[in-house]
């Protein structure tokens, strides 16, 4: 068998090359688009990832559940969960719609989106949770191979409609809607659908008293994941202005991009994790956590040295006000790269209470920046302090966790 590690190596190379192409799209849309559509453009994502917080955390926790059932080897059930999660799965998503048009307007008013906008974020967002239906099926399953040769072709899909449709109407519109299409790849991975459950499997609901509670604490974790790594950006779509919001928007694509481009690493650990935590299985998992920590100090430090560049690339023309703030917001970042590794470590090890403590932090997080963040200056002040004193404590929290359960692991 290839060593787990190995697959996230892969994930992540290919994850790199996606992120060049997430990148290039980027640029392409800074050259296309002028300054506020640019900055309007990468917000509107980042609202949409607020409108799907409770199918993610549903996705994960279907993600834990199956990964858990099919580390015991017990096929008979886990076809049986796969079956039931599948039905569970589906009647979230159709729910997950429909609270998500309900309560798009009001959210769009308090964070200033314009209607033609909302429109279309709407339809991306249910492209975006039918595919994540897909995807979050297939990750449970380990088909992390799969997963990445497809995300890679999104990525060309991307690039070539946002220039395609970019120039015929420079607009942030045009510019979603390049990326839903995009989206439409990972729909193929339904063609494997009859090698996820077998035909005539007894359905067993996932529903029962331990998934709740591992639903309960993966919501706190997947919103404190939220506030943590897209915070930010919902505080600069209310409070700054349509230049800032641009060049605010310059420097956070490098940083960003830092973590999400090595998340594979996490994402094969967390699968790994949730389904066994002995021998070959925990050596793999503290490869890909290392791996992921060295990335993370590899990037920030590529990106704070050539920011000046970086930031050209995106722009098409030096802009050392976004260059400037690229610096604390690499900074930040990092901090954030490591805390989330730190919580899905113990989400998938079901050490339930620092998953908690780390969605409180990250709310706490949040509320600071939206209080006091109101412009580039003062935003990019708070952040590093708040994700580098959280990392901290998190990590605190985590070193006498392990401390506490390693008898038990040791007695074992």
């Amino acid at each position: 068998m290839v060593k787990l590690w190995r697959s996230g190596i892969f994930w992540s190379v290919l994850g790199s090359i996606g992120g060049l192409g997430h990148l290039a799209f980027s640029g392409m849309m800074a050259r296309l688009l002028s300054k506020p559509e640019f900055g309007y453009s990468n917000t509107i994502l980042t609202y949409i990832g607020l409108l799907s917080l409770p199918l993610t955390m549903v996705s994960t926790s279907l993600v834990h559940y199956i990964a858990h059932f099919r580390g015991q080897n017990d096929e008979a059930r886990l076809q049986g969960l796969l079956a039931g999660c599948q039905e569970f799965l589906l009647k979230a998503t159709l729910a997950g719609s429909i609270l998500a048009v309900v309560l798009a307007d009001p959210l769009a008013r308090f964070f200033g989106f314009r209607a033609s906008l909302m429109l279309v974020a709407l339809i991306y967002f249910m492209v975006n949770v039918w595919s994540g239906f897909a995807v979050a099926l297939c990750q449970g399953m380990a088909w992390f191979k799969r997963i990445a040769l497809i995300a890679l072709a999104a990525v060309g899909l991307k690039v070539l409609f946002g220039w395609v449709m970019t120039s015929l109407s420079p607009t942030a519109e045009m510019a979603l809607w390049a990326i839903t299409v995009s989206l439409l790849a990972n729909l193929t991975l339904l063609y494997w659908w009859k090698d996820i459950f077998q035909h005539g499997a007894r359905r067993i609901s996932p529903w029962n008293q331990e998934f709740l509670h591992v639903l309960l604490v993966t919501g706190a974790y997947v919103v404190g994941n939220y506030c943590f790594l897209s915070g930010d950006t919902m505080v600069a779509q209310k409070y700054f202005s349509g230049e800032a919001l641009g060049d605010y928007q310059y420097a956070a694509r490098w940083a960003i991009n830092m973590p999400i481009t090595i998340a594979p690493l996490l994402l094969v650990m967390f699968t790994s994790r949730s389904g066994g935590r002995e021998g070959q299985a925990l050596s793999d998992q503290r490869i890909l956590l290392s791996l992921y920590a060295v990335g993370l100090a590899c990037g920030a430090t590529a990106i704070i040295l050539l920011r000046s560049l970086l930031v050209k690339i995106i722009s098409g023309h030096p802009n050392p006000e976004a260059a400037a703030m690229l610096i604390p917001y690499t900074i930040t970042m990092s901090f954030v790269g490591l805390g989330q590794a730190i919580a899905m470590w113990s989400l998938a090890s079901r050490w339930f209470k620092l998953a908690i403590f780390y969605g409180a932090f990250g709310v706490i997080y949040w509320l600071a920046l939206m209080l006091l963040g109101h412009t580039p200056t003062a935003l990019l002040q708070i952040m590093p302090l708040g994700a580098g004193g959280t990392f901290f404590l998190l990590l605190l929290l985590w070193l006498l966790t392990m401390r506490n359960h390693a008898p038990a692991k040791a007695t074992a």
